[in-house]
């Protein structure tokens, strides 16, 4: 069994996870019986954990004491002390995704609670992970920027229509391109000047690679948003790695793409927030032209 260590990776590509919570999540399938009765006890309630002695953990778990220790080295922590150290520290980040996990007999009202929470928790995970410097370097791109073209497949497509759709404050003409023959066909056209924004959250759809090596290519800068560290990010002028605490749950709501919708917002808002005086003044009219297409109350 390989053990993670607390800069251990989802399956695939290497990330950070400080979280212990999710280390344990992660590693539950690896883990001996025994060790998996005493991480059930946790995910159940890890707040009873944090006041609890190994004695206590052991009896609860229904193991013995060695095995607790044991499930502590087998998550990457040094001891049982470190490990209340660790889990201490998850809690502080708000409610962890383990507990999001939705069941058949959740009510509406529990499911609402449930989404919300680790919407909330992974949203504020991503915001404290997110490079600013490399957020900086990409606002300085895309200000310079005379076209701009999103790309994106699936999930990461509806992103990339998202910010197509917010072109007004960019203030040049933009594209969603989310098919991928189109992709290439644009991506080969590129030129110095323009800026290719390549989003996938994996960072391994192959020909999201190629449309950005492609654009590269032809002069454009280009810049990613993924949620891992992998070989995409090779390809970029600028690499945005948006991390969040997506877990395999099948019901679990999609919080990469809420997170990088969020991203998206930030560069458009900052992009629009040093444009000049005229371009504010069209903005205004465009939003006042807009309003006469709403119905009165």
């Amino acid at each position: 069994m390989t053990l993670p260590d607390q800069t251990a990776s989802q399956p695939g590509p290497r990330t950070t996870i400080q979280n212990v919570l999710e280390v344990i999540r992660l590693t539950l399938g690896e883990l001996r019986k025994s060790d998996r009765k005493v991480a059930d006890l946790i995910l159940a309630d890890p707040q009873r954990i944090l006041n609890a002695t190994v004695a206590e953990t052991a009896l609860a778990a229904g193991v013995s004491e060695p095995t607790v220790i044991r499930f502590c080295a087998a998550i990457g922590c040094n001891g049982f002390q470190d490990f209340k150290l660790r889990l201490a520290q998850s809690l502080a980040l708000g409610t962890p995704a383990t507990h999001s996990v939705l069941l058949g007999t959740d009510t509406p009202e529990t499911v609402v609670e449930k989404i919300f929470d680790y919407t909330i928790t992974s949203l504020d995970w991503a915001r404290h992970h997110l490079d600013k410097a490399a957020l900086a370097r990409a606002i300085d791109i895309l200000e310079k920027a005379t076209a701009i073209e999103f790309f994106g497949l699936g999930a990461s497509g509806v992103v990339a229509r998202d910010a197509q759709q917010k072109f007004p404050l960019f203030g040049v003409p933009c594209g969603a391109q989310h098919d991928t023959h189109q992709q290439i066909m644009v991506a080969s056209m590129m030129k110095p000047g323009d800026v290719a924004v390549v989003i996938s959250h994996t960072g391994r759809s192959r020909s999201i690679i190629e449309v950005a090596r492609t654009a590269r290519e032809n002069g454009a800068k280009v810049i990613g948003l993924t949620g891992f560290e992998t070989s995409l990010a090779s390809h970029c002028d600028v690499a945005l790695l948006v991390e969040t605490l997506d877990n395999t749950n099948i019901y679990t709501p999609t919080t990469s793409r809420i997170a990088a919708l969020v991203v998206i917002d930030v560069l458009s808002t900052a992009v629009a927030l040093r444009r000049d005086e005229a371009h504010v003044r069209r903005f205004q009219a465009m939003k006042r032209k807009l309003a006469e297409y709403r119905i009165g109350e």
